[in-house]
């Protein structure tokens, strides 16, 4: 025999073992599986290792999510009901809510533009900045129809974005909450401290920038007392600001923003302050000033005597006094009450259309027929 028959048998020889190899694997396996260990043989087959080592939960039918279930099943019977129940309940109140807001008496006087003197009206920057100018305007007010009190003042201010990333972020509640935390002014610049490095407080430019325009009512000479109590919502006042917090340092700057503080008094009774540093959402928003606590007939004249003080002229922004009663529904918004009226007139109207559905064109329910591969079954391949 040559050498390469020899050879040529041996490497068939070794290729049929590896070839032979996996299968004795597999049924060696086997035949090991099926033979008990000493630690098996300890272990009930209730109790097998597989099923203590096994991490399924434990069977519930909340877990395999089998508790009893309520579907309901939209026949046009309860779509008709539906919409037609949504209508009934909106329009009453569609209708209550436009009636209580067109009871709200309201007057509105912008007085940005009308409290300029002539010899200003084309540089309102300089009338407004100069501390030697008169900035004392009046305007007389009749009443159209009687007012109950309490009458409500409230300022608007218009293209003023209190909602800048910069303008909110500018103040420290720690240090309008705490005395001891009066130095936390990092996050209060540009109004941090003062030159000499002393803490502002409040610090920040939303307390800087305090409205500080000022409103007098009169009627027959005698003055109508404006109250400015209790003008802040109640839980700013207990868990925002602190009674032991007293204004320092504010406004002493040659840059001076808006309105000043007494600092007799704490930061938790200063309401102006309270009312101004809750910032609004939008670039027009009203703030509530303070309230007229008697009632003005219709026809009464009422002196006005305002006190044109901030600045809303550098940045195109305009104000207005604005003079308004309220209602179980509150201010004078027509909004909500044609949201309700449109809601229910929808709702009535697609009742109305599904019943001459429902009578012109009926349905059976659950019908196969109207499934589309049973009206169009040539586009289906089969």
């Amino acid at each position: 025999m040559s050498s390469y028959a020899i050879y040529g048998s041996g490497v068939a020889y070794v290729f049929g073992l590896l070839v032979q190899f996996p299968k004795y694997q597999k049924k060696k396996r086997r035949a090991s599986s099926t033979m008990d260990t000493p630690t098996q043989s300890l272990v009930s087959k209730d109790e097998s290792p597989s099923k203590k080592n096994s991490k399924r939960p434990k069977y519930s039918k909340f877990s395999q999510q089998e508790l009893p279930a309520w579907k309901p099943i939209l026949t046009p019977g309860w779509v008709i009901f539906t919409f037609t129940v949504i209508g009934i309940v909106f329009i009453p109140i569609g209708l209550a809510s436009l009636y209580s807001s067109e009871n709200v008496e309201e007057e509105t006087i912008r007085y940005d533009e009308f409290c300029l003197p002539p010899s200003h009206v084309h540089n309102a920057l300089e009338f407004i900045k100069s501390a030697s100018t008169n900035k004392t305007c009046s305007k007389t007010w009749n009443v159209k129809r009687k007012m109950q009190a309490p009458i409500f003042i409230y300022y608007q201010l218009d293209n003023y974005y209190q909602n800048h990333r910069r303008y909110v972020k500018s103040r420290s509640d720690k240090q309008l909450w705490s005395k001891s935390a009066e130095g936390e002014t990092k996050s209060c610049a540009p109004e941090e401290n003062t030159k000499d490095k002393e803490p502002i407080v409040p610090c920040g430019l939303i307390a800087w920038s305090l409205f500080n325009d000022t409103y007098k009512f009169s009627m027959k000479d005698k003055d109508l007392a404006v109250n400015k109590k209790d003008i802040a919502w109640r839980s700013d006042k207990k868990s925002k600001f602190g009674s032991d917090v007293y204004p320092k340092n504010f406004q002493g700057g040659d840059n001076i923003g808006g309105g000043k503080l007494n600092e007799s008094i704490p930061l938790s009774e200063q309401e102006d302050l309270i009312v101004w540093m809750r910032t609004a959402a939008l670039p027009t928003f009203r703030k509530l000033y303070g309230k007229i606590e008697t009632d003005l007939e219709a026809n009464d004249e009422i002196k006005i005597v305002i006190e044109n003080n901030y600045n809303t002229y550098e940045f195109g922004g305009t104000k207005t006094l604005v003079v308004s009663t309220t209602t179980w529904i509150g201010g004078k918004n027509p909004f909500l009450g044609m949201a309700y009226l449109f809601i229910g007139g929808l709702s009535l109207a697609l009742a109305v259309g599904f019943i001459l559905l429902y009578v012109i064109k009926p349905r059976p329910l659950g019908d196969p027929s109207y499934l589309s591969w049973n009206r169009n079954p040539g586009i289906y391949i089969r």
